[in-house]
């Protein structure tokens, strides 16, 4: 996901990002490292070409610098789609290390899938999101894993 602008609320002490599919997201100061503040002002906040126009970086007045990557953003905001791609991410990790450890050939484990050469490696391929977590799924049952999820409350979580 690419950002389209930045801009910055020194009464709200955040970060505005508006992405090119038209979200806005906000990033708190706080979570900034180095930490714009009362002493040492935002100067100057722009989308960073050089990173993809995926970071904006900001500079303050001391001169200190900082980038924040959209992936902190939605990670922040807790985008559904962004949770989504990092469950499917870690999935496909675990498949990868599963399939190399498999005494399968991965012609067999094809065979077994029903699928060709080229869908098999796009399913492992941790950077590939339009794959199904059915699919990673089906590759680890065929493997002989069985996958099992659980779902937690986050507030018990704070708590322990």
């Amino acid at each position: 996901m690419k950002i389209r602008s930045v801009a910055h609320n020194n009464q709200k002490r955040e970060f505005q990002v508006t992405t090119f599919s038209g979200r806005k997201l906000s990033f708190p100061y706080a979570k900034a490292d180095p930490e714009p503040c009362s002493a040492n002002r935002l100067h100057e906040v722009y989308v960073d070409a050089e990173l993809g126009k995926e970071a904006f970086t900001y500079v303050l007045e001391s001169g200190d610098e900082g980038a924040i990557h959209i992936e902190s953003v939605l990670e922040y905001n807790e985008d559904p789609k962004h949770l989504g791609d990092i469950l499917l991410y870690k999935l496909t990790l675990e498949a990868q290390k599963r399939v190399e450890e498999s005494p399968l050939s991965k012609r067999e484990i094809m065979r077994r899938l029903g699928t060709s050469a080229t869908q098999f490696y796009r399913l492992v391929d941790q950077t590939n999101y339009r794959k199904s977590i059915r699919q990673v799924v089906s590759l680890l049952h065929v493997l002989g894993y069985e996958v099992e999820f659980s779902v937690k409350d986050r507030a018990s979580l704070a708590g322990s």
